[in-house]
């Protein structure tokens, strides 16, 4: 028999714990029950095929990735979508960040390509006491396909950039420390439509796990929204039901609420 359902879970606070930076166990036991009747889904921020994030997926083993707030959706090994930025766009936002001394970028594979990337290395100590990121030319950017792009810094600078670009979107990471920046169009939302449809499910027969703001529209689309206790209160708002948080078993815990589990 067909599985009937989608889990979708964003990957950082959500699933991944940043106190320990590690899945808490009760998640991936849940994660495993759910796979009964549940097509299991990362949905993330993340390129879950990079190098920090592919422990993670395999952790996971997820039926499909919505990677890159959904600009890139595989199925498997599949790729079913996949959507680049305006090059131009890319350009103007590059000198502009240059210039102002914000840290944006994006990670591609195994490099790591940012402007001053002093502040991202800085970011990095403070949130995990190490930096190891492989930086590259972040101009040769411009000679690649680019999905999306994150910045890391204060909230300030991306309101700033927000006002200045509003074809991008700055999608605020939960410690408010950085964020996703996307073109307008783009969400987890229309890559977990476009899975729906590939499953031949709709948007009604799916759940949805997150915490920042860029699960905001997938929380509103899915079926069923869930915001982990840890989440942003904006995305508190407009879920459905909120968890507890990452570290005190949320997972586990939504999913004996709604009685997911066999």
């Amino acid at each position: 028999m067909s599985k009937k359902r989608i889990a979708s879970f964003d990957v950082d606070q959500t699933l991944l714990d940043h106190e320990t930076y590690q899945i808490p166990e009760s998640a991936l036991k849940a994660v495993e029950e759910l796979r009964k009747d549940f097509y299991i889904v990362l949905s993330t921020g993340r390129d879950m095929d990079n190098y920090y994030s592919r422990q993670y997926r395999d952790a996971v083993r997820p039926d499909a990735v919505i990677h890159l707030n959904g600009t890139k959706i595989t199925v498997g090994e599949e790729l079913i979508y996949e959507h680049e930025m305006d090059r131009a766009l890319l350009k103007e936002i590059l000198d502009y960040a240059d210039r102002a001394g914000y840290a944006l970028g994006v990670t591609i594979g195994n490099e790591d390509y940012y402007l001053h990337p002093e502040v991202v290395e800085e970011t990095d100590r403070l949130r995990w006491g190490r930096s190891e990121r492989r930086f590259k030319d972040p101009r040769s950017l411009l000679e690649q396909g680019v999905r999306t792009l994150a910045y890391v810094g204060r909230e300030e600078g991306a309101i700033d950039m927000e006002k200045r670009f509003p074809q991008l979107k700055f999608l605020m990471f939960a410690g408010r420390l950085g964020a996703d920046v996307v073109e307008r169009e783009a969400s987890k939302a229309r890559g977990l439509i476009r899975l729906c449809q590939y499953y031949g499910l709709t948007p009604e027969d799916a759940v949805a796990f997150g915490d920042s703001m860029n699960d905001f529209e997938i929380l509103q689309t899915a079926g069923l929204g869930i915001a982990m206790g840890n989440a942003m209160d904006e995305l508190k708002q407009v879920a459905d039901y909120v968890t507890a948080s990452v570290g005190e078993d949320g997972i586990w815990k939504a999913c004996e609420h709604f009685h997911f589990f066999r």
